[in-house]
């Protein structure tokens, strides 16, 4: 499995397909990121054509193991990122 993108290879690259510098490259990825963080911790979900669905969905409270020593614990209803991958996504991998 190849080594994941780190930001600076994807600041890097978006520069490259934008025609613009790593400064600009940088800041519009920084926006987008603030954009999905601050739709998706408000309860919506934001859709990337082409690669996804980013959402929030919440967890009810459950029963948990604790691996250490088997003790059964509550664990309280937790909010939990989630993603859906886009069908082209999917078969460009995949085709």
């Amino acid at each position: 499995m190849a080594k994941p993108m780190t930001k600076t290879q994807l600041v890097a690259a978006l520069a490259d397909e934008m025609g613009t510098d790593k400064k600009t490259a940088g800041t519009a990825l920084d926006a987008v990121t603030a954009i999905i963080t601050r739709e998706v911790s408000g309860g919506g979900a934001v859709t990337l054509p082409g690669v996804g669905k980013i959402y929030c969905r919440e967890r009810p409270e459950r029963m948990v193991r604790n691996p250490a020593t088997g003790e059964q614990i509550k664990k309280e209803a937790d909010k939990v990122v989630k993603m859906t991958i886009a069908k082209a996504l999917k078969d460009s991998v995949n085709g």
